[in-house]
């Protein structure tokens, strides 16, 4: 087994320092990205994640430099050449190199960047507890519906969740809970599953859809629709759902201790594990 990579148009060794400095991802974050888990050498709904990867690049006007089937084929050759049977594919879909300018470079000459490491594994011990978590006030800019490189708001949420010995950060707008740093997030109160509805402030979370689309199958009646930060304290269950948390129950949202017995959430989790 061995991590790799891909960038521009070759696969290359993972640790090959060829980022040029005029690289608008390095110096603008002028891009997009997608992280896709793989279970037993198979990206797990990858085609879900190459339509948003499209839908984020059309946002920011950044034309793909292969068709989304040829990126799945190199997808595909990547995790097999790696032979790494748990991973995590990494991709990203800059604007280029170019010298630096602040508007879109002409002509353009859109680049990709991927790579394929061991996925990064929650033990079972905290999967079993679940994660404490830390609110924040939500200071990102407006289309988080866009997955772009920009994720610096992102990484000073996650370092202060740290900070205070959490495991993630949750946004809230005027005391509206959105979702986290880097995860989306749930509430189950009185046997109804809530969440934040899908508009421009949150991330359209792939393993989001596949817990919407399972409850529905479980006749677990959903809403999305916005709810407080007390709501989320008195919550009779809480979890995230992201590609590499898969569904993680939470065990404490600030100094709020919340219920140990999670039904609907370990429902949910033992059909997730039934699409792998």
């Amino acid at each position: 087994m061995a991590e790799i990579a891909f960038y521009k148009d070759s696969f290359i060794a993972i640790d090959a320092e060829v980022v040029p400095i005029q690289e608008r991802a390095h110096q603008f974050g002028d891009g997009v990205y997608e992280v896709i888990r793989v279970y037993n050498g198979k990206p797990f709904y990858l085609e879900a994640h190459l339509e948003r990867l499209e839908n984020s690049a059309a946002a920011i006007q950044l034309s793909l430099p292969y068709t989304l089937d040829e990126i799945a084929d190199i997808c595909h050759e990547a995790v097999a050449r790696s032979a790494i049977d748990e991973a995590e594919i990494y991709l990203q879909i800059s604007r280029g190199i170019h010298s630096r300018q602040h508007h879109f470079p002409e002509p353009t000459s859109p680049v990709l960047a991927l790579t394929v490491k061991e996925a990064r594994l929650v033990s079972f011990k905290k999967r079993m507890e679940g994660f404490r978590v830390l609110t924040t006030e939500d200071d990102r800019w407006k289309n988080c519906y866009i997955k772009s490189l920009n994720l610096l708001p992102n990484v000073l949420a996650k370092q202060k969740a740290k900070e205070f010995g959490c495991d993630e950060a949750i946004y809230h707008e005027n005391d509206t809970v959105k979702e986290g740093s880097s995860s989306n997030i749930f509430v189950v109160k009185k046997g109804l599953l809530f969440t934040y509805p899908p508009l421009k402030g949150i991330l359209h979370g792939v393993t989001r859809k596949i817990v919407l689309n399972l409850a529905g199958e479980l006749d677990i009646e959903t809403k999305e629709e916005p709810f407080s930060l007390d709501f989320l304290y008195e919550a009779d269950e809480v979890f995230l759902s992201s590609t590499s948390l898969e569904i993680m129950p939470v065990k404490q949202v600030d100094n709020q201790l919340l219920p140990t017995e999670r039904p609907i959430t370990a429902k949910l989790q033992e059909h997730f594990q039934k699409l792998k």
